[in-house]
């Protein structure tokens, strides 16, 4: 149906021995859209991205993304290799997540050769597309991650995930290693990807500002259960929960620096 959700998560739940991660917890991403899921650590947020991609299995509920069923662990190599080619992750230190013997180039060539074949020349010409869209040169495409900023590696991160042509991006604390000026090209990146490629992101974040700028959605969690959710900019202009307020009113204001323990009383004069 063309109105059907691409990603659908109902009554979610996720249980760790005797502790409860994720509790009971619903929300839908439509094709196009994006979602910020806003916590503090602990909250259950990366379980749930990771019970999405099938690195951990619910307790219960329910996981439909792209028309089919992902509560259950995959059945073999063909249907992973499906899941893949619907829903793609980036994590939040590119350097751990890229194999420090392997270049950008052919990192992402494994990755279209896995779920889109063609010929070595087809898709030499597609790894240089992708890194075109995510602003890499062919010198910086080569080199190993060692060679590159966290930046660039985390642009070869999200090239190497685009190259599958998910409908669905997770994005999980993706700018959250980066300085403040790379962060920003990172995400003004991410914004011109979804814009031109129309993939749907869902954002793991405990950033307001980085889900102020990237997403149309948010829910707030903590302690695994949903305590707030709406449009992105009225929950962070208009909180309703105290626990959003109070995740809020964290956020530094324009012009606040923090006070060294060094400096001076002003003397009277």
């Amino acid at each position: 149906m063309a109105d059907e959700p691409l990603l659908e998560v109902l009554d979610l739940r996720k249980e760790f021995g005797t502790r409860v991660a994720v509790d009971d917890v619903s929300f839908q991403i439509q094709p196009g859209g994006s979602l910020a899921i806003v916590g503090e650590s602990g909250s259950g947020k990366t379980t749930i991205a990771k019970m999405i991609t099938g690195l951990l299995a619910p307790t219960s509920g329910t996981i439909r993304a792209c028309g089919h069923d992902r509560s259950k662990p995959a059945k073999g190599t063909a249907e992973r290799r499906r899941r893949g080619g619907e829903v793609q992750i980036v994590f939040q230190d590119p350097y751990s997540s890229l194999d420090p013997r392997q270049s950008g180039a052919a990192a992402i060539d494994q990755v279209l050769a896995l779920h889109k074949g063609g010929s070595s020349s087809e898709r030499a010409d597609r790894v240089a597309e992708l890194g075109s869209l995510v602003g890499l040169d062919a010198r910086q495409l080569n080199a190993l991650p060692r060679a590159l900023s966290g930046g660039q590696r985390q642009r070869v991160a999200i090239a190497r995930a685009l190259a599958a042509e998910p409908r669905l991006l997770i994005l999980d604390e993706s700018v959250a290693a980066l300085d403040v000026s790379i962060q920003a090209q990172v995400l003004n990146l991410l914004a011109d990807v979804r814009a031109e490629t129309g993939v749907s992101y869902l954002l793991i974040s405990h950033d307001l500002a980085v889900v102020r700028q990237i997403t149309d959605d948010v829910i707030v969690m903590r302690d695994g259960q949903v305590v707030e959710r709406g449009i992105t900019r009225e929950v962070l202009d208009r909180p309703q929960h105290e626990y959003t307020q109070l995740l809020r009113a964290s956020v530094p204001s324009p012009g606040w620096r923090p006070r060294r323990r060094h400096e001076a009383t002003p003397s009277a004069s």
